[in-house]
């Protein structure tokens, strides 16, 4: 049976593979904050021991270094046809584009792996993806070296399985679902297989993917717009309170009406629902959540539209937060009918396999300029900080949460 890693090849297969918005961030990083200086934290949720796949990794680097655009890569991202909005300087910066391994610092700490990306956020920006996606393979492939495609494959149809007995046909006809996985994928091939399998035998609709790679391949439509970081970063570029608003109306000029899905839970959905008024509502074409109980966040969000006179049924409502189809099912009936919706799954599409624990795993921006940022999540377990007391600064000014703040870890600085 054909295994489920290539052995032959490097982990990442070209500057393409990786998730879009890293590119629609570049951006407009590019003609925002060219000269914004950041720092990205590696974090192991888990706390697995990795330490000794730092030789690999090292590698792995070197030819991640190695890397360029090709021509046909080019021209795929820059089609005018579907992405009219990226420019031409931008096209001409990413032709000449390559990964500087002296901005990427790894080391070991008690056997754990520790990774630090320092530098202008113009060129690091672009580590992310690709280190998540090396090291949960290079893990994987460590861990778990007998998986082959046929268990990949053979439970993503027991999946399909599974909705055609618990969905009805107009359930099916509304589960819209896009590829969110190249992070914490099993290994690029087995990401690779599913997405063939799902654009052809889904029984939902199969909307796209986040790999730029992948839809290059395979023709499909790229589904991103922004992170995290890209809020995160305007903590330390302007007023802190007003960073939220600033980073929605950079988006905006940024990218005139194009991109319009808007992150909601940097500094909580109720936070930002206080800054999303009516201007930020008819400008944007719909939110994403990324943490906390999606039916209660969709309630939210759909309340908050209809207390600003908008129909939600003319709003798109993205779901994505460590998703499963029987996850997907509760929400799909919760909202349908109410608002436009669909559903970006990660981990369960590109690394379920029987026998296989995922690797938890996330690359965080973590300082600007020398100076912390935060995230405060839906979900405690995502929250994120590098100083106990801007922490506490920052709860202040956001007026987040009620009871004691979680403490800060001293091994991934994650609170």
């Amino acid at each position: 049976m054909e295994s489920a890693y290539d052995y032959e090849s490097p982990v990442i297969q070209g500057l393409l593979d990786t998730d879009y918005y890293t590119f629609t961030m570049m951006q407009a990083v590019l003609h925002q904050h060219p000269n914004v200086d950041v720092e990205y934290n590696f974090i192991v949720r888990a706390k697995e021991k990795l330490g000794h796949l730092i030789p690999q990794l090292r590698d792995e680097l070197e030819k991640l270094a190695s890397l360029q655009m090709r021509e046909g890569e080019l021209r795929f991202l820059f089609n005018p046809r579907f992405r009219e909005y990226l420019t031409p300087d931008y096209e001409r910066f990413l032709g000449l584009f390559r990964f500087n391994l002296r901005y990427i610092h790894v080391s070991e700490v008690d056997g754990q792996l520790n990774i630090r990306v320092v530098g202008p956020m113009l060129h690091c920006i672009m580590f992310e993806q690709p280190v998540l996606a090396l090291v949960s393979e290079l893990r994987n492939r460590d861990k778990y070296p007998d998986v082959t495609l046929e268990d990949v494959t053979r439970k993503l149809y027991q999946k399909f399985d599974w909705l055609e007995k618990n969905l009805s046909r107009d359930e099916l006809a509304d589960l819209r679902v896009s590829d969110f996985s190249t992070r914490r994928r099993l290994s690029f091939k087995a990401q690779r297989e599913v997405i063939d399998i799902m654009r052809r035998d889904f029984p939902g609709q199969f909307i796209g993917t986040s790999n730029a790679h992948l839809a290059y391949e395979f023709d499909l439509p790229l589904i991103g717009t922004m992170a995290h970081q890209w809020l995160m970063v305007h903590q330390q570029v302007g007023r802190l309170r007003e960073s939220q608003n600033a980073a929605l109306e950079n988006w905006v000029r940024e990218y005139r009406g194009r991109l319009g899905i808007a992150l909601t839970d940097c500094i909580s959905t109720d936070f930002f629902l206080k800054d999303f008024d009516l201007y930020f509502a008819k400008l944007y074409d719909g939110l994403r959540q990324d943490s906390g109980d999606p039916i209660a966040w969709a309630d939210k969000v759909l309340a908050r539209y209809t207390e600003l006179g908008i129909d939600p049924m003319t709003k798109d409502l993205m779901f994505s937060d460590g998703l499963n189809f029987e996850k997907c099912l509760p929400i799909l009936r919760h909202v349908r009918g109410k608002a436009k919706f669909g559903f970006g799954m990660g981990t369960s599409l590109a690394c379920d396999v029987d026998g296989v624990e995922p690797l938890s795993i996330v690359m965080k921006l973590v300082r600007v300029h020398g100076e912390p940022v935060v995230k405060f999540s839906d979900d405690p377990i995502k929250n994120v900080c590098e100083d106990a007391s801007f922490l506490q600064y920052a709860a202040k000014v956001f007026s987040v949460g009620g009871g004691p703040l979680p403490q800060l870890n001293a091994a991934n600085k994650e609170v």
